[in-house]
């Protein structure tokens, strides 16, 4: 965050939009809200403004909680569609989700139009709006998204700058797999041509891929998550959207590229633990947390694991792969009724601990549990 505070300061940024997601989680730590805060102070300084909506995983109510505190300090707040933002400075005018901003040494006002995320719940449609097959619910869904817009649009102001900033799925955008399934494609997309004219540009939430998006009537990105959060987007560059735009003109964007965080990196240590070793004396890819995955004839014993996992502390997955195993390619596909329950659980902690053997007493717990759960589950007749 300190970084990204520090571009808008060399670049003498008017205003930052957050596009949604400030949080993981509806029901944030402590810790994470006091981070939020002290970002939002860095990004505010020398009297830049900064737009602020919520996305799917945050709560709306309380994610705008303080927006009548922030709004003195040209923090703007939104967390439902159609929330009227609290006056402040800067603030010529406003309404359901837009804003008419101005800063002192701006040389044109800038019309805001907001929508945080629109689930079906947050739009207040009625639940029978819902129950229609996935096509009928797609084409409803699209409708009161595209009928927002068209509200919206009043809220465009001739001779500013229009922008729009919201978080949802616009039909076209690259997913990264750790974005949740919660809303992304499906009943939630919407298409690039609902946006209203007169915009300069759409800065948009949701999903983790940086990326342009075509079909819009204005230059439209995602500016993607500013940190890597699965191994699915290692080697993806994070990055912020710089706009400068102009009234009347489309504007003109630029990604700068973070450089905080830790990359992250894939290993395939087809050549087993060897090779593995190998790689983590010489010291590949210094600053990564590293995915690792290690062929191999025979499970790794506790002090192979040991050793790389203490060369490299980075190592955040550690699996194997048996080489003749049934998981491996060329391999038969395995009767997994006809094993015993004791084998059953063996190969599910493989599995699980990236090919560990379980301790017998484990096991045999083990299986004194699923006998008493198999006799709960059919008692006796007489019982």
């Amino acid at each position: 965050m300190a970084e990204i505070a520090r571009l808008a300061d060399t670049f003498r940024a008017h205003l930052v939009l957050i596009a949604g997601d400030v949080f993981d989680t509806e029901n944030p730590p402590a810790r994470a809200e006091e981070l939020y805060y002290r970002a939002l102070c860095l990004l505010a300084r020398e009297g830049r403004h900064v737009v602020v909506i919520a996305g799917n995983h945050d709560q709306p109510e309380r994610l705008a909680a303080a927006a009548p505190l922030a709004a003195r300090h040209r923090i703007h707040v939104l967390g439902r569609p159609r929330a009227e933002p609290p006056s402040g400075p800067g603030v010529l005018a406003s309404g359901p989700s837009y804003l008419h901003l101005r800063g002192p040494d701006w040389p044109y006002t800038a019309a805001v139009l907001a929508l945080p995320y629109p689930s079906e719940a947050r739009l207040g449609a009625p639940p029978a709006a819902w129950a229609a097959r996935e096509g009928e619910q797609q084409e409803a869904y699209a409708g009161l998204v595209g009928a927002l817009w068209r509200e919206l649009a009043a809220g465009c102001l001739p001779g500013a700058v229009n922008l729009a900033v919201s978080h949802l799925y616009v039909r076209g955008g690259l997913t990264s797999a750790s974005e949740r399934f919660l809303s992304v494609g499906g009943a939630y997309a919407v298409d690039p041509g609902a946006f209203p004219s007169g915009l300069q540009y759409i800065a948009l939430g949701h999903l983790h891929r940086p990326q342009e998006v075509r079909g819009a009537c204005a230059p439209c990105r995602y500016s993607g998550s500013p940190l890597a959060y699965s191994f699915s987007e290692a080697g993806q560059a994070k990055s912020v959207v710089l706009v400068e735009a102009a009234p009347g003109l489309p504007a003109r964007c630029e990604e700068a590229v973070l450089d905080a965080g830790r990359p992250l990196a894939c290993w395939r240590a087809t050549g087993g633990f060897a090779e593995a070793l190998a790689w983590c004396r010489e010291g590949r890819d210094p600053a990564a947390w590293i995915d690792l995955e290690v062929h191999s004839p025979a499970p790794l014993t506790r002090e192979q694991e040991n050793a790389l996992r203490e060369l490299r502390p980075e190592i955040v997955n550690l699996r194997v792969v048996l080489t003749g195993s049934p998981g491996a390619a060329g391999a038969r596909a395995v009767d997994y009724a006809s094993l015993p329950l004791d084998e059953l659980f063996a190969r599910f902690y493989r599995r699980q601990t990236g090919g560990g053997e379980p301790d017998p007493e484990l096991v045999g717990v083990f299986l004194e549990l699923a006998g008493a759960a198999e006799g709960e589950e059919a008692p006796d007749a007489t019982g």
